[in-house]
């Protein structure tokens, strides 16, 4: 500590760029200090740095006996606790993520002891280094939120504990749904709807959720025990309702809770397959080499849909896209909100059918393929509808949200089915084909990279900067943090390392987000461990990525 003291005094008023002298590492006598690398500007993003304790010092030893999903919770918990102790010194800050508890790099466990990692804004005056104020930040303040987020004295014990309980039962009731048959389970006692657009908190005085009869499932967890609520069983499941009663309320809180949720969420009981897909219209967005034939074909033109690529897709053209994708990256549910779909992929019918004849008409609607994609290929699809009722004839389950309650309908739409019949036809005119991966030019993404300074930085939840190119990622709705775009990104950047062509980027992807994933990653506190499906939808919607057929 010493050593850093006497480099701050040096620079004092110094050009901001003498800041660099202070990387390095630092002993602080109960933990050591890295400070990895220095921003160069004021402005600039913040400098980086890790603390390393030992376990001796801690007496959290007994966190290392635990699960892995336990240890996950307990970081996530700890990074937390040391975001509230910063709190007050502004310029500190650890990455964690909202309401939910991702595997990420902010805090790590090893067998020598716990590593926080986080950023610091070093102080200027312009761009005058302020050494005096530097040392207070780094050598007072900083030990303090250091020593007390790492020490048991200074922990809430029962809330770390709840912390990681509550994980767990996320972890062992999302393992029960394939068992029972299941994609999702919303429990009693949820509360679905959030304050606002823009806040994930749970509003306060809402209606909380409970199960129909007819689809309560009983799942067991290893500390809440026994709990009950809304099994989702695998197939084709309608969502329908007025307007304003949940639909969509309820779709979203399915489609977040691929991951878990902390205590007092709302959703912390709320668990869905962890390969569903939402997938929705996004006009303009870049299709690359993909066979679409499945559902369109025919084109104006002669345009080829067996190999298809385009810059500036429709809503229609877009939808079929990241559904194909979807597939071909492993997803097993997809997840469709008539609002944000495009309607003539969703449906025809049968006055249109009539107007517009098949043989003019290139787009096959889901309605016509959804039966073919549980029946062939066994992918489930849970669909908010509230405008067209010839879903009813390939639904499975039909759920009707009516003041924030869900009723199971099914029978009453068999019965509605019955007393009126649907008049349009059917627009399968080929088989539903399973189409191989694409192979992925590797190099491609060096020559992005090399392009532009070899930046990799996500922004939000809405953009992933990758060299020069900046991917417009703002459709992917179950991407939940900038730390899951920067990881992303640093995957794409092994990727590119390896020669030639892949044959399944997939599989690869797969292969290094397995256990440790963050190792060959940079030391960095803002990675946070991604879906192998939302890598591959990212890329995707890279402009310049080379695919073929």
């Amino acid at each position: 500590m010493d050593t850093l003291i006497f480099k701050l005094k040096n620079i004092e008023k110094q050009n901001y760029r003498s800041y660099q002298q202070i990387k390095g590492q630092y002993d602080f006598t109960d933990f050591d200090l890295f400070i990895d690398s220095v921003q160069g500007d004021p402005h600039a993003t913040a400098s980086r740095l890790r603390a390393r304790r030992a376990w001796s010092l801690t007496d959290l030893q007994w966190l290392l006996e635990k699960s892995e999903d336990y240890q996950r919770a307990a970081r996530d918990y700890i990074a937390r606790y040391f975001s509230q102790l910063a709190q007050p010194e502004l310029s500190v800050d650890i990455a964690f993520n909202g309401q939910s508890v991702l595997d990420h790099t902010a805090v790590i466990f090893d067998e020598e002891g716990i590593e926080l990692r986080f950023r610091v804004n070093l102080p200027a005056d312009g761009r005058q280094i302020l050494g005096k104020k530097a040392i207070n930040i780094l050598t007072f303040h900083l030990p303090k939120f250091i020593r007390r987020a790492t020490i048991a004295r200074e922990i809430d014990i029962e809330a770390l504990k709840r912390h990681c309980e509550v994980v767990e039962d996320q972890v062992a009731l999302r393992n029960q749904l394939a068992e029972n048959n299941l994609v999702a389970f919303v429990a009693d006692g949820s509360v679905l709807p959030r304050v606002a657009g823009d806040c994930d908190l749970p509003m306060k005085n809402a209606i909380t959720f409970n199960a129909p009869e007819s689809l309560a499932y009983t799942l067991k967890t290893p500390h809440k025990g026994e709990v009950r609520g809304l099994g989702i069983p695998k197939g084709i499941t309608l969502i329908v309702g007025g307007g304003f009663h949940g639909k969509s309320t309820l779709l979203t809180a399915i489609e977040r809770s691929i991951y878990d949720h902390i205590p007092t969420d709302g959703r912390e009981y709320i668990v869905t397959d962890p390969q569903a897909m939402k997938i929705r219209a996004e006009d303009g967005r870049s299709v690359h080499h993909l066979n679409l034939s499945n559902y369109i074909n025919h084109l104006p033109m002669g345009k080829d849909t067996y190999d298809f690529s385009t810059q500036d897709a429709s809503g229609s053209t877009s939808q079929a896209a990241w559904l194909q994708e979807s597939l071909e990256a492993g997803a097993t549910t997809l997840l469709i909100d008539e609002d944000t779909s495009a309607t003539n992929f969703m449906i025809r019918d049968e006055r249109m059918q009539a107007l517009v004849s098949k043989g003019d008409e290139p787009i096959t609607p889901l309605v016509d393929r959804i039966g073919q994609l549980r029946n062939e290929q066994g992918v489930s699809s849970i669909i908010v509808m509230g405008g067209s009722g010839d879903y009813f004839d390939v639904a499975d389950t039909v759920i009707q949200m009516h003041d924030y309650q869900a009723l199971d309908v099914t029978a009453k739409a068999k019965e509605v089915i019955k007393q009126h019949p649907t008049q349009r036809n059917q627009e399968t005119e080929t088989p539903l084909v399973k189409h191989p991966a694409r192979s992925f030019h590797n190099l491609c993404l060096q020559k992005i990279l090399a392009e532009g300074k070899f930046r990799i930085q996500g922004k939000g939840t809405h953009t992933l900067r990758f060299g020069k190119e900046h991917i417009d990622v703002s459709a992917l709705e179950q991407i939940e943090s900038t730390s899951e775009l920067n990881a992303i990104g640093w995957l794409w950047f092994q990727l590119s390392q390896q020669p030639g062509w892949s044959d399944n980027p997939s599989y690869i992807f797969d292969k290094a987000l397995q256990r440790d994933w963050y190792q060959a990653m940079p030391k960095n506190g803002d990675l946070a461990k991604p879906r192998t499906l939302d890598v591959m939808a990212v890329l995707n919607r890279l402009r310049k990525a080379q695919f073929k057929i």
